[in-house]
């Protein structure tokens, strides 16, 4: 069976395993073939050897926590074989903490949680994997090839929802939603944006490619430059570039009461120049919120389906720049300058 695994915490160890054991029964009852899995930013950070952790007992963590796939078998009957699934990245930790024990293992307190691609859990990007039944994500048939993009916009629908449930602590009526940043989170931020009515504007550092279309096919408008030239106050910013000073603007950008998620991760290591006391003294007065989100529970991703399937299908494929076959993974992994998202294709 092929594989793409690394050796975590050694640069440079990706490779194609032609070998790779059958996945054994023991993580999880569904066995699934893979149609696909996306690839994203974390990914080339493990390749970079900069975390990741293989399961226990093991020194190769395969990667791949985008994923795509046709059920083979199910003993448990939860579904049937050719159901198109994607498998939850994110399982609780075994204590568990109490938002583990209550279904928000993406909330978890003490950190033990594992992770497919990532954290002490095999990814999807083998011939096959296996998962239980309550972390595989059934998905509209029209979705067959698209549903890798599944695991991006759980993410993003987790950070709506926290958005709706901040919003309902007062009489809050928002128009105007900023998104930072137009890679795969920041567009399917975008689409979810526009699936709600509001006025969505995009930033992003640059307009090549096909980034400024996909944001004016959902009626946004595009934008290039810095978040205070736009001379807006947003209702609802969503900032996903990680960029010391993007978020930092993005803060300052909001209007009254309004509210700012961060899904962005930033690197550290960067001093800026910045008047924090004027920041705090805008945010208590105007009753601004600023929270940050990662991952996602089932609720979010089911959530997250049901977006998928009332978006356009067209919409979703021009997001996908480039599908590459197994064969071919080293070009995969190696980001092009228009890239939104790349796929990593193991079957039809």
């Amino acid at each position: 069976m092929r594989a793409i695994t690394v050796t975590p915490g050694r640069a440079d160890s990706l490779r194609l395993a032609e070998d790779f054991p059958e996945p054994s029964p023991d993580e999880g009852a569904v066995l699934v073939e893979a149609v696909a899995v996306g690839i994203c930013g974390t990914d080339r950070e493990i390749i970079d050897g900069r975390y990741g952790e293989p399961p226990p007992g093991a020194t190769e963590l395969v990667l791949g926590h985008e994923s795509l796939g046709r059920v083979l078998d199910d003993p448990s009957g939860s579904l049937s074989p050719g159901d198109l699934v994607a498998g939850i990245v994110r399982h609780p930790d075994p204590v568990p903490c109490s938002n583990c024990a209550a279904g928000e293992w993406d909330m978890c307190r003490n950190g033990l949680y594992t992770e497919h691609g990532i954290k002490c859990l095999q990814g999807f990007a083998r011939d096959r994997w296996r998962i239980p039944p309550k972390y595989a994500v059934r998905l509209d048939p029209e979705l067959a090839g698209l549903g890798m993009l599944l695991e991006p916009t759980s993410v993003v629908a987790k950070a709506w929802e926290h958005i709706e449930r901040i919003g309902a602590r007062a009489a809050w009526e928002p128009k105007t939603v900023l998104v930072a940043g137009a890679g795969p989170i920041g567009l399917l931020a975008a689409l979810l944006a526009a699936q709600r009515g509001y006025e969505v504007h995009v930033l992003n550092r640059s307009a090549n490619g096909e980034k400024p279309a996909l944001v004016e096919a959902l009626g946004g408008q595009f934008h290039t430059g810095t978040v205070p030239e736009l001379g807006i106050e947003f209702d609802i910013v969503l900032e996903c570039t990680g960029v010391p000073a993007v978020v930092l603007d993005s803060m300052c950008q909001a209007a009254p009461n309004g509210i700012v998620c961060l899904t962005g991760v930033s690197s550290g290591g960067r001093t800026i120049d910045f008047d924090a006391g004027a920041l705090n003294r805008a945010l208590v007065l105007e009753n601004n919120v600023v929270f940050g989100t990662v991952n996602a529970n089932r609720r979010h991703w089911e959530l997250a389906a049901d977006a998928l399937a009332a978006a356009d299908r067209d919409w979703l494929a021009r997001m996908i720049t480039r599908r590459v076959p197994v064969e071919r993974y080293l070009d995969a992994y190696q980001p092009e300058p228009d890239d939104v998202k790349v796929v990593l294709e193991f079957s039809g």
